[in-house]
């Protein structure tokens, strides 16, 4: 039985019914999801009574599992960290910027799932930005201010020791291990083409992008702050709205994403895999 798929009428996304992520699926079952996932860029799957096994599971039909270098897995496992704000966490809140997940690393991830635990009553929505559709309808002078750019990626400014999620920040219920590390730093194009589709878009934004190959600094910053706003315009954005007993998968190739707050007083767990890079 082919599974039903329900798009969400806004920029990108789409429910998934009709599977049990429970158990094994089929060849068939993993190709039709894959496919959706190419269309859509985020996958949600309501309804789904699964376990940090079948979390598992799944995420090896469409990869390995990525690299998560600045979270500690949670306890008994190497490949689920949990992504948790505790009700009375005074800390800012986490991934609250736009982003695509570990793009200053070599080989990026294709992709991430989240399994939904506690999901407060209001509040905490995730948004996703359609990066295909930002550079489709582009305007053609900030365009061509960006083709060929190369971006310079790196994690300092979240995870190195000084980094908003370094030593300075406190009374965080995530595991997050800050480290020199992040201060490394790798070049991907800023238009590419995505590596299944061939679809191109913008990969990643201001944030984890320091600057630009062969451009001060100077010059770079006033660039990324223009690409940054168009990247995120509200015609580009999927609100997804979490519930309890969810799976969502999206495409870090073909979306940004950011969190978003509005459930204080509440407790918030999912937990969380990486897709290792198409063909890594």
């Amino acid at each position: 039985m082919s599974i039903n798929v329900i798009p969400s009428g806004q920029a990108c996304g789409a429910a998934i019914t009709g599977v049990d992520l429970s158990k094994p699926l089929t060849d068939a079952q993993v190709a039709e999801i894959r496919a959706a996932w190419l269309e859509h860029h985020v996958l949600s799957f309501p309804g789904q009574d699964i376990s940090d096994d079948d979390l598992e599971r799944f995420t090896l039909y469409f990869g390995g599992f990525g690299h998560d270098p600045f979270f500690d897995p949670i306890g008994g496992r190497e490949h689920i960290a949990a992504i948790r704000r505790d009700a009375n966490e005074k800390s800012p809140l986490f991934a609250e910027n736009w982003h695509s997940d570990w793009s200053f690393q070599e080989h990026p991830p294709a992709g991430t799932c989240l399994r939904s635990i506690t999901i407060p009553p209001t509040g905490g929505d995730t948004l996703f930005a359609n990066q295909h559709a930002a550079l489709d309808v582009m305007p053609s002078d900030l365009r061509a201010k960006l083709e060929g750019k190369i971006a310079i990626h790196s994690a300092q400014l979240a995870y190195a020791p000084d980094g908003a999620y370094g030593e300075k920040d406190e009374d965080r219920s995530m595991a997050i291990r800050p480290d020199e590390s992040a201060r490394e730093t790798r070049l991907h194009p800023l238009i590419r083409a995505h590596p299944e589709t061939g679809r191109l878009g913008l990969f990643s934004c201001m944030g984890y992008i320091i600057g630009f190959e062969d451009m001060t600094q100077e010059e770079a910053l006033p660039l990324l702050q223009e690409l940054y706003a168009w990247q995120s315009s509200d015609e580009f954005v999927y609100r997804h709205k979490w519930e309890p007993g969810m799976l969502v998968m999206w495409d870090n190739r073909s979306v940004l994403h950011c969190a978003t707050g509005g459930y204080e007083g509440h407790d918030r767990l999912l937990h969380r895999t990486t897709i290792a890079a198409y063909g890594h």
